[in-house]
């Protein structure tokens, strides 16, 4: 990664954007002291204007964004940092500086797909879903059944916590079948977004 911080006269505008729900958290300035000093320490770091010195965001909060991830676009004049919010990001308790509510509950799947993916390339014996692809592709498959079986079974009562745990079981269930035949819910998805366009 090499900005071009001569552009932006030493100062590049830091696009800060949350790393699950992929909400934009804030703009901030960086130049290349506090771009060093986010990527050593993990805390994303700004050069601030105002008080004329480097900016730890949450410095006094206690709001720290952790670095996830950082680019640089096209131009290498712009800074894009994925980062892990530690409470709210604006200095007037909103989520973010644009007032928006910072979730997305559906980007968590995505967050749920990196994690069975790690556990199929990297398994632990403490680990259930590790268990599962150890047991191979018929007990994977076997437990999705079970899984549809009960929300079937629930459906047809009225208690709303049973039935949407049992929902819950069986989304990662059928999450963990798709990851071992090689694909994710993003195949299912374009497979929804084709039918929808014909």
């Amino acid at each position: 990664m090499s900005p071009d911080f001569e552009k932006g006269g030493g100062l590049l505008p830091a696009i800060v954007q949350d790393h699950i729900t992929g909400k934009v958290l804030m703009l901030g300035y960086m130049n290349a002291e506090a771009l060093k000093q986010t990527q050593e320490t993990g805390k994303v770091t700004f050069y601030s204007r105002s008080k004329e010195r480097l900016w730890v965001k949450g410095e006094t909060s206690n709001n720290f964004l952790i670095l996830k991830d950082i680019a640089e676009d096209c131009d290498k004049d712009t800074i894009l940092v994925k980062a892990e919010p530690q409470g709210p990001t604006c200095h007037t308790g909103a989520d973010t500086c644009f007032n928006e509510v910072n979730e997305n509950p559906i980007t968590f799947l995505n967050h749920l797909r990196d994690i069975i993916e790690d556990r199929k390339a990297n398994p632990s014996d403490e680990s259930y879903t590790a268990s599962l692809f150890k047991k191979g592709i018929n007990k994977v498959a076997q437990k999705v059944g079970e899984e549809a079986v009960e929300v079937v079974i629930e459906a047809k009562d009225d208690n709303e916590d049973l039935f949407l745990n049992e929902s819950a079981d069986l989304l990662f269930h059928l999450m963990v079948l798709l990851a071992h035949k090689g694909y994710s819910l993003d195949d299912v998805v374009k497979v929804l977004e084709g039918r929808h366009r014909k």
